[in-house]
């Protein structure tokens, strides 16, 4: 039997114990891959987490705020994938933390479950089209003595693509300088958005549109599939003005059922529609200036891939953000993900670290992928860190997890792996500093 309590806009679920588990695999788990737990134990086995989990510290005392969108059901998951009480809290006008058909926020928390199992867990969504909803959900979990959050969803008209802009600001108050008592240390995806990005100066061709290349002034669109498509460019100089353009490339005409906005501060353009079911339309997009002097902007598709592409600054908001933790995806042969977004783009070097993908789950056949994935593995990671340091800051939690991580690629931080891999060192008798 289910337990609701109601405190301050929040509700605390509970869930009855979990009956016995299987030997090999949980009885309520719906994935029946027998391999499952030992693919886990060899993937924390990568993060360093079981000599910490096997000296005690498992996130007791310690609370993560997990910042999603996609929380539909959840409640069926108390005691099984995730701990048997959450507290959860929506930020959205219409306070329906299920707003969303997605579990994508429900496996962000199996994962930091799995590597923090004693951690609080505490879930919160917000109106995507809102920033002051995304940063009131934010204050919330500082009220609450949230001491790491976690956030795997992306936003890129929220900022300048360069780490600058409003909702930047405000965010960077609500954390603090990680040095102060109450000060949470926020984990952010780099975004799945190094094939859907372009950022340079703007290039204008005799026609005035912008040059991706020598010879192109359009960029072919591929929608992913039947859902919504968003294209959003975003700039630094408030003086300047860029807008989008979606049209049909075989007629050059503009595409139907588009809608179009302006943002103001900071400055961004908008398109967004939802493809035509089944027809193999095709689509692109031309970029033009409308004022100002030609400078840098940054293009970012959401759920369509774009002909014309840069790797380089392609992480989104909140991961542009210097006030951030940015966390970056590699496979288990550390190399990055071709889709995990990279710096340079921010006055902090990004992204901070990477950690592995998949992660086995027991929610769903197949395995949780993506930066999405990497972030919360590294925010459990500084759960633990909490669980045995009380006395810690977020600047010292930080700077041990940057200093311990794993070095790849070049030597020292680079723009596609960051500070390294994800790891905690093995346990010395008594806390140490970052080297």
């Amino acid at each position: 039997m289910r337990h609701i309590f109601l405190s301050c806009f929040a509700i605390v679920f509970a869930a009855s114990p979990a009956s016995a588990a299987d030997a090999t695999l949980p009885e309520w788990a719906t994935n029946r891959d027998s391999h499952l737990p030992a693919e886990r134990a060899v993937h924390l086995d990568y993060l360093g987490v079981p000599d910490w989990q096997e000296a005690g510290f498992n996130g007791q005392h310690v609370k993560i705020l997990v910042l999603d969108t996609g929380f539909r059901g959840y409640r069926d998951f108390l005691g099984k994938s995730l701990p048997a009480k959450v507290t959860a809290r929506s930020a959205r006008k219409d306070a329906n933390l299920e707003f969303k058909d997605s579990q994508h926020g429900i496996l962000v928390a199996e994962v930091v479950h799995a590597i923090a199992p004693n951690a609080e867990i505490l879930l919160a969504n917000w109106d995507t089209d809102s920033p002051e909803t995304f940063l009131d959900a934010v204050k919330w979990g500082r009220e609450q003595g949230v001491k790491v959050m976690t956030c795997s969803v992306v936003m890129p008209s929220w900022s300048d693509g360069e780490g600058h802009g409003p909702t930047h600001r405000k965010l960077s108050e609500l954390l603090g300088d990680g040095t102060h008592p109450g000060d949470p240390l926020f984990f952010s995806c780099a975004g799945n958005t190094a094939q859907r990005h372009w950022s340079g100066t703007f290039d204008g061709a005799a026609n005035g549109y912008h040059k991706w290349n020598d010879k192109l002034t359009t960029n072919a669109i591929s929608p992913w599939y039947d859902g919504r498509v968003s294209l959003e460019v975003c700039w630094s100089n408030p003086d300047a003005r860029y807008e989008i353009e979606v049209i049909d490339p075989d007629t050059g005409k503009p595409a139907e059922g588009v809608t179009y906005r302006q943002q103001e501060d900071p400055p961004a353009s908008l398109a967004r529609f939802t493809p035509v079911s089944g027809s193999g339309k095709s689509y692109a997009l031309r970029v033009k200036q409308t004022k100002g002097k030609p400078g840098k902007f940054h293009l970012n598709s959401l759920a369509a891939y774009l002909s014309e592409v840069r790797l380089a600054g392609s992480i989104p908001f909140p991961g542009d953000g210097p006030e951030v933790v940015t966390v970056g995806a590699v496979d288990t042969s550390f190399k990055r993900a071709s889709f995990s977004a990279c710096g340079p783009n921010s006055l902090q070097p990004k992204p901070d670290v990477v950690a592995p993908i998949p992660f086995a789950t027991y929610m769903r056949s197949r395995p949780f992928s993506g930066t999405s994935c990497a972030t919360p593995q590294a925010a459990a990671a500084a759960v633990l860190c909490y669980s045995r340091n009380a006395e810690w800051n977020a600047a010292k939690v930080r700077s041990y997890m940057t200093g311990w991580a794993r070095d790849l690629g070049a030597k020292g931080h680079d723009s596609e792996t960051g500070h390294g891999l994800v790891w905690l060192p093995h346990l010395a008798p008594a806390p140490h500093a970052a080297r």
